[in-house]
């Protein structure tokens, strides 16, 4: 997948181009519709399917107060992008300047960047422009006057339901990966850079990658049974999600430690993808060391029995992703 972070850099991509445009935070199965609708209207027309989006998220730079957790870092949005078949992706840097355009005026950027412009395609419920005042009816209008096809994604349900990000991050809050798979698609999963911790872990036998500073969404507190990804290789593996009480006085920042089973190689600064699969207990303070090996051990025993029973199902789901 080729990333581009310029509006200019659409000029060298074979037309017509056919965009599809979001936020696209979690690429959820409503998002994965949209980009699906661009990837068919370029088979369909001829030419290349693009597949548009902003970084940062909108709402940090316009009420930065009200901005939520992400679902996807954009490294990780890349990653899962370029699993889905995206071939060129457009990441505008959004500032308070680029807010200032006009409904029209983005569209007339896009426009005239394009060698054509063949189709925009959207979620029917999508805001743009200043203020968020353009919508599918303004795009409709603008692409009968400009000469572009425009294609609005009815909103993909779950039960009763649309799915949104919204809905995603509060079922991830509650640790529901049940409810999650089934909005996304795929397990829920963060991703982050393996760093150096006090190798504690090692010392008791339990060595962990440590993935600091996490800037997704986090289910609760507590010990989970995961699966790791580290590159194209999956590794079953138990995970501690908290404050690390037995070890630490009043840490503040969650730390998310992974025990890869069966695995003792030197992973620093490598990108760790870590899904989560299913919760074991909550976190907890024990009276020493001894205590906390122990408790660990009973902990890999039952990832690992879980894991075993998951294999299968949560294979296909991945398979289904990267196919």
């Amino acid at each position: 997948m080729q990333t581009h972070h310029s509006l200019t850099d659409l000029r060298s991509i074979p037309g017509p181009l056919h965009l599809a445009i979001g936020v696209f935070d979690g690429v959820h199965l409503g998002h994965q519709e949209v980009i699906r609708q661009a990837q068919d209207a370029a088979i369909q027309h001829g030419g290349t399917a693009v597949v548009v989006t902003f970084d940062p998220h909108p709402i940090r730079v316009v009420r930065p107060e009200h901005a939520p957790s992400l679902l996807t870092s954009t490294r990780h949005r890349e990653i899962i992008l370029a699993r889905l078949g995206v071939m060129h992706l457009l990441e505008i840097p959004f500032t308070r300047e680029f807010a200032a355009n006009t409904a029209e005026q983005f569209v007339e950027l896009l426009r005239e960047n394009s060698q054509p412009l063949g189709s925009v395609n959207v979620g029917s419920d999508w805001a743009f422009g200043r203020g968020r005042q353009g919508t599918l009816a303004t795009l409709q209008e603008l692409g009968a006057r400009l000469g572009f096809m425009v294609n609005g994604a009815p909103r993909v349900c779950h039960g009763d339901e649309p799915i949104s990000s919204t809905r995603i991050r509060h079922e991830v809050e509650e640790g529901d990966f049940l409810a999650v798979q089934n909005l996304l698609g795929r397990s829920y999963s963060v991703l982050g850079t393996v760093v150096k911790g006090r190798q504690l872990g090692r010392k008791i036998g339990f060595p962990t990658a440590n993935l600091a500073h996490l800037a997704e969404q986090l289910p609760p507190v507590g010990v989970y049974a995961v699966r790791a990804r580290l590159d194209d290789t999956f590794l079953p593996a138990v995970a501690n999600l908290g404050y690390r009480p037995t070890v630490t006085d009043g840490e503040r920042e969650r730390i998310l430690e992974v025990h890869l089973l069966d695995f003792d190689q030197d992973i620093y600064g490598r990108e760790l993808e870590v899904k989560f699969v299913q919760r074991l207990r909550e976190e907890m303070r024990l009276g020493s060391l001894e205590e906390l090996k122990a408790q660990i051990a009973m902990d890999t025993l039952q990832a690992r029995r879980i894991l075993t029973d998951a294999a299968p199902a949560v294979s296909a789901v991945e398979d289904d992703l990267d196919s």
